[in-house]
């Protein structure tokens, strides 16, 4: 028995096959394309810098019954028709602060600019306020947000800062910052990162006026320490010279002593002989010094005694008469006083009870010697004539003074017997 084998018939039966291949390929394809489009809707992939949110589902979280579930980082599926899901960014946002006319302690206004970094918390529960408040807004929204909590909680902390603390620690004041707006991130679900205050200034100038003050303290600081390390440059300058002074005194001694102990060395070598001749000049000295003194005493003594014969003796006889003398002398001058006081006192009597009379005779004996006294002062003087003038009156009822000097020198010869013009003439005249 034969087989007969048809070749179309099996060509025919290969090219169905391709058929049928072909066809379950692309509904293969079509399969994964749709696989891969459904996937692609309901997967998403949470990258490190953000959070997902599925809203729609239930879930429970400690007492609070919360209506969506939070992916961070990884990937999670959304059950179509079921859940929505929204993505919120975690990176910082940079708020730049400019207050303006705050007042701080003691009312005086203050600008203050600063730099904030803030950002989305990505743990729960801050999260949860930050979903509530934020979820669906954009970035310039929540920064606008955080800046007027921010502008807000500094004007309050700078309310309880004095210029100069917040001038001089700004270190101090961005922490009371930080703490302060600390609970209000909270609640608002932000985080403050970081807060760093870039300038402080006023229009008033009194932060100028500190800062000219501390400068000036701080120029006064320099000042006295450059002071002092001059001073202290110089002390140790002046102490190095009294080291190198002292180490070169120190030598120049060392090298005295040695010479002095050469002369020693020498001089005791020498002593023996010196000792002798120094004796021998001493003892001639004192011989000499001996002989000496015996001749200055008994030239002493003859002094003496010449002094005693030549000048004690004669001085005493001189002094024991000039005493006589001064006693005789003394007893002739107590004499003498005694009778001129005898003498004045009978006059004083006398003047006394004379009256007006004894006072004129007084007055003529003093004019006498007082006439002479005068009449000796005007030399050679010849008179040829004497006239006596009258005593007649003048025309105005005065005595003339011609007659006044004839009236005078009549009582004066009345009372002392002493001619006037009689002694004139006798020596200034010719005798005639």
């Amino acid at each position: 028995m034969s087989l007969n084998f048809d070749p179309s018939a099996l060509s025919l039966v290969a090219a169905g096959n391709m058929e049928a291949i072909g066809a379950l390929a692309v509904i293969a394809v079509l399969v994964m394309a749709a696989l891969l489009l459904v996937i692609k809707n309901v997967l998403y992939v949470c990258q490190p810098n953000e959070v997902l949110i599925f809203a729609g589902r239930s879930r429970k979280v400690g007492d609070k019954i919360l209506g969506y579930r939070i992916i961070r980082g990884g990937r999670a599926l959304r059950i179509p028709l079921f859940e929505t899901v929204d993505r919120m960014d975690l990176t910082n946002m940079i708020i730049e602060l400019q207050v303006r006319g705050a007042y701080c302690k003691g009312g005086i206004p203050l600008d203050i600019q600063g730099i904030a970094n803030i950002k989305i918390p990505g743990e729960e529960p801050l999260l949860n306020n930050t979903l509530e408040r934020f979820l669906g807004k954009g970035r310039e929204e929540i920064m606008k947000t955080a800046r007027e909590t921010l502008e807000g909680n500094l004007r309050g902390v700078l309310a309880t800062l004095t210029p100069e603390q917040v001038n001089t620690d700004k270190q101090l004041f961005a922490s009371k910052l930080t703490e302060e707006a600390e609970h209000d991130f909270s609640r608002l679900g932000l985080v403050l990162d970081t807060l760093n205050i870039q300038n402080i200034s006023d229009e008033v100038g009194y932060l100028d006026a500190i800062g000219r003050q501390r400068s000036a303290q701080i120029r006064r600081a320099a000042l006295v320490a450059e002071a002092a390390a001059q001073a202290e440059a110089a002390e140790k300058k002046w102490a190095n010279t009294r080291q190198a002074e002292l180490a070169s005194i120190e030598a120049q001694i060392q090298i005295v002593g040695k010479e002095t102990e050469r002369r020693v060395a020498d001089s005791q070598t020498r002593r023996e002989a010196l000792i002798a001749q120094q004796q021998a000049q001493v003892q001639a000295l004192i011989a000499q010094a001996t002989a000496e003194v015996q001749m200055q005493e008994a030239r002493i003594e003859q002094v003496r005694r010449q002094l005693q014969a030549d000048v004690i003796q004669p001085a005493d006889a001189e002094r024991r008469r000039a005493e006589e003398d001064a006693k005789g002398h003394a007893a002739q001058l107590i004499e003498q006083g005694q009778a001129t006081a005898r003498a004045l006192s009978e006059l004083a009597a006398t003047y006394q009870g004379s009256g007006t009379a004894g006072r004129d005779v007084l007055l003529m004996q003093k004019l006498v010697p007082l006439m002479r006294t005068i009449s000796g002062t005007i030399g050679d003087l010849k008179v040829d004539r004497m006239t006596v003038l009258p005593s007649a009156l003048g025309q105005a009822g005065d005595e003339p003074f011609a007659a006044k000097l004839i009236s005078y020198a009549e009582q004066i010869k009345a009372a002392t017997g002493v001619d006037v013009p009689k002694i004139v003439r006798d020596k200034y005249g010719d005798g005639k």
